[in-house]
């Protein structure tokens, strides 16, 4: 029997960490036993859905930088476990990860999930590739650049998506004469995800468009900053609402979706956004040029630009009776492409591999 030690680097809500019931949902149909090791807990929200779908999750209580207390800790749970198999999930669980395997010659087997390495953790992945059996991209693009970057030969590089469209997902209500335009956005209060360039396209939008209301859903650090720099700017409608509990909740209530990211990888929001049949408005960063239709469901456009993202918003807003035709060609996009079947499909071909070693 295939036993897994999941290593992941926290349990923090959003990112990585939410999609791992489904991902386990797969691993245990074709025979798996999943534990979950956690190198630190953060905001936790990520335990509840997990531990719901009858998951084992195993959290240390330490930090983000105390790299050696972690490796012991991981190497104690490893070797209590006696799992087949290590899988890891994002740089620090990876490398810690493989060094664990390494002493315990338990086969690796390495997520790769951001489009954006550090330098750094760059030049730290590249050298210890070797020590993991397998590397699977979670998106055509990081598929890619896990190539191009971490030089992984095609034999041990595999793609599994990470998100598992939901075909009975609800579906937002579309925009009728006379309501405001309910533009939205799902993310952490981080600078990659680029609100601070949200906030400068909208000061730039012309006065005469149809009326709109913009919500970003998510917190951070980077909250303060944000609020003052909308507050210079003189822009009223805009609302910094805090962490979304219910994001299915926060997207059935939009018709519009905006992305402004420096850097992605499959990115999660914008695909539950289309499975919430709403067009979209993003960066071409990472997998959403490859999923964002351009004219059919949303528009890419450059990262960091405020003058293209106004334009693209700007767009939208001239003509609001598309949103909803739009939003209906994101949903069959993405639930063709990201449906419950492939995402099964490719999570037994993994396990398949995984048998082999």
């Amino acid at each position: 029997m295939i036993r897994i030690a999941y290593v992941i680097n926290s349990v923090e809500g959003g990112g990585a960490a939410l999609p791992v019931p489904s991902i386990a949902d797969v691993l245990r149909e074709g025979g798996a036993e999943v534990r979950i090791l956690a190198l630190t807990r953060r905001d936790g929200r990520a335990i509840a859905p997990m531990e719901a779908a009858g998951l084992e999750v195993r959290v240390r209580d330490g930090g983000t930088t105390d790299h050696v207390a972690a490796l012991r800790w991981l190497d104690r749970e490893v070797a209590a476990m006696r799992p087949t198999h290590v899988w890891t999930s994002l740089t620090r669980a990876t490398l810690l990860g493989q060094l664990v395997g390494l002493r315990r010659r338990i086969p690796t087997v390495s997520w790769q999930h951001a489009a954006y390495l550090k330098p750094a953790n760059r030049r730290l992945l590249r050298a210890m590739q070797p020590l993991s059996k397998l590397w699977i991209g979670d998106s055509d693009a990081v598929t890619r650049l896990t190539a191009e970057r971490l030089k992984v030969p095609p034999a041990r590089l595999m793609q599994w998506p990470i998100f598992r469209a939901d075909p009975d997902a609800p579906q937002a209500a579309a925009w009728r004469p006379g309501q405001p335009v309910r533009i939205g956005s799902l993310g952490r209060l981080h600078p990659v995800k680029g609100y601070d360039v949200l906030i400068d396209a909208l000061a730039r939008l012309p006065r005469d468009l149809a009326p709109y209301e913009v919500t970003t859903a998510g917190d951070g650090a980077e909250r303060a900053a944000l609020e003052a720099r909308a507050r210079a700017l003189g822009l009223t409608g805009l609302t910094f609402a805090g962490y979304a509990d219910d994001p299915s909740g926060f997207l059935g209530g939009l018709h519009l979706y905006v992305q402004p990211s420096r850097s992605e990888g499959l990115c999660i929001a914008v695909h539950e956004a289309m499975q919430a049949g709403l067009p979209v408005v993003a960066s071409a960063v990472g997998q959403l040029p490859y999923s964002i239709v351009a004219d059919r469901s949303g528009v890419t456009v450059p990262p960091g630009d405020p003058a293209a993202l106004a334009n693209a918003l700007a767009a939208m807003l001239a003509r609001p009776e598309r949103l909803a035709t739009m939003g209906g060609f994101a949903r069959a996009d993405v639930i063709d492409r990201f449906g419950p079947d492939r995402f099964r499909e490719a999570g037994l071909a993994v396990l398949r591999r995984l048998s082999e070693f």
